[in-house]
């Protein structure tokens, strides 16, 4: 999980303060100093948790917190205001042309996983119905231009390519006049990168910044690389000016240092995270949205988002009328799981949660390959035995356990759970007819 072993420390050193009516400042300072020490164990800057700590304390010795009913919530509520604003505030969108086309500089050392994160943002680009171009810059790294064409194929965006026996800054300028051309309204330029910061890196990617004048120049780094990304981000920015980053890997990154230095340290804000291998695993940061993560408060919005742009509304629609008239089968039951592993991972899903802390998501074994064997029982079932599964004796069930790799039990197991699901919408169906029929606005008058 994101900031699993962080949000674990925050949240035991600050629920230590829930239970109490009163707050001393020995209280105060004994929460702060196990707060410092799981930021510092995150790998987060020293002036950065310097500055946190200080800031926190101020407030939540003062008279809001100590003459509060419930001042162990409001040292939680500070702490979460102070996360956020470390992280930025609120979501910094790409810098938009005045006259399209946008350009996008993508930059970054090598191996951060800057030639995918530019196919993701084409791929995000494209589905709010814009048309990127992806330009192939990198003419040094081996095979780095076919790697674009590929990432383009995928996501169904064009890729401009001149071979690598032009310069990087003729390629550039070639692509900004093909772009115009073809009107599209988004040029991402992949450049190269660098097993490390040198200055013939640098001196190409200003010459590439003056021949095509972006309107973002994007950095891309490796989230789980911790302050090495604070301070390269620290150098890119004195050399070239970025006007944002993109942290790569933060599903894998357990501490969050670079996540929580990195705003702080170059002015510069987080505009994106890579939170999977997919490609449509790009997503906008959210700061506040990320604090009330780490501190066990949930993300509902971008559960909602997840949701919204996983599910298929008709078919929601059409599953509702199904199980208000009780006609719920399995066919829909393995609708819903597809439309489930859609959101992503499981343990993710259940970390947005409010209310959920970082130790319950731990100690929780969330097996993905229950849904994999509960998918094949179905899929080996005939239409027949799915639409009406009492008819599934034992010679069926046998046939079903092998064909779908399993056992009897397995299978006995899935009908017996599908049929207390089926007795349940039921339930709730009958009482909704109920409340209907007992009072206006579905509820009963007493």
């Amino acid at each position: 999980m994101v900031f699993e072993s962080l949000s674990e420390k925050l949240q035991n050193a600050l629920g230590k303060l829930k239970g109490k009516g009163k707050l001393s400042e020995k209280d105060v300072d004994m929460a702060m100093r196990e707060v410092r020490l799981a930021l510092l164990e995150a790998d987060v800057n020293f002036k950065v948790v310097k500055d946190f700590v200080k800031r926190v304390k101020s407030r939540a010795v003062g008279a809001e917190v100590m003459e509060s009913l419930t001042p162990g919530q409001q040292v939680i509520k500070i702490v979460n205001e102070e996360l956020t604003n470390l992280m930025g505030e609120k979501e910094e969108k790409l810098n938009l042309s005045p006259t399209p086309p946008t350009v996008i500089l993508m930059c970054g050392l090598q191996g951060a996983g800057k030639t995918t994160t530019s196919g993701k943002l084409a791929y995000n680009l494209k589905k709010q119905n814009k048309r990127p171009l992806l330009v192939a810059c990198d003419v040094y790294r081996p095979a780095a231009i076919k790697q674009l064409e590929v990432v383009g194929e995928r996501v169904g965006v064009p890729v401009f390519s001149m071979g690598d026996k032009n310069s990087p800054v003729d390629i550039a300028k070639a692509a900004m006049e093909y772009g115009k051309k073809n009107n599209n309204d988004y040029i991402i330029i992949d450049t190269a990168g660098r097993l490390h910061i040198d200055e013939e890196l640098m001196g190409e990617l200003q010459n590439i910044h003056g021949a095509v004048s972006p309107d973002d120049v994007l950095l891309v780094v490796d989230a789980m690389t911790g302050q090495d990304a604070v301070n390269v981000a620290e150098t890119f920015n004195d050399k070239l000016e970025i006007s944002g980053i993109i942290l790569t890997k933060l599903d894998g990154d357990a501490r969050g240092g670079a996540a929580l230095s990195i705003r702080a340290v170059t002015g510069k804000p987080i505009k994106f995270v890579g939170m999977g291998e997919k490609m449509d695993q790009l997503e906008p940061f959210h700061p506040d949205r990320m604090a009330s993560r780490i501190l066990g408060m949930g993300d509902v919005l971008s559960l909602i988002e997840k949701a919204q742009a996983s599910i298929d509304e008709k078919k929601a629609l059409e599953l509702e009328k199904k199980i208000r008239s009780q006609q719920f089968t399995l066919d829909d039951f393995l609708d819903q799981l597809d439309q489930m592993k859609n959101l992503g991972p499981l343990d993710e899903l259940i970390g947005m949660i409010p209310g959920i802390n970082s130790k319950a998501i731990k100690d929780l074994n969330v097996d993905e390959k229950e849904i994999v064997r509960i998918q094949a029982i179905i899929q080996s079932m005939t239409p027949e035995e799915r639409e009406n599964p009492s008819i599934i004796d034992s010679s069926r069930r046998k046939r079903i356990a092998m064909g779908s790799g399993t056992n009897v039990q397995d299978v006995n197991r899935l009908l017996k759970q599908f049929k207390e699901t089926r007795k349940m919408m039921k339930r709730f169906g009958d009482m909704e007819k109920t409340m209907k029929k007992k009072g206006k606005f579905g509820f009963p008058f007493f």
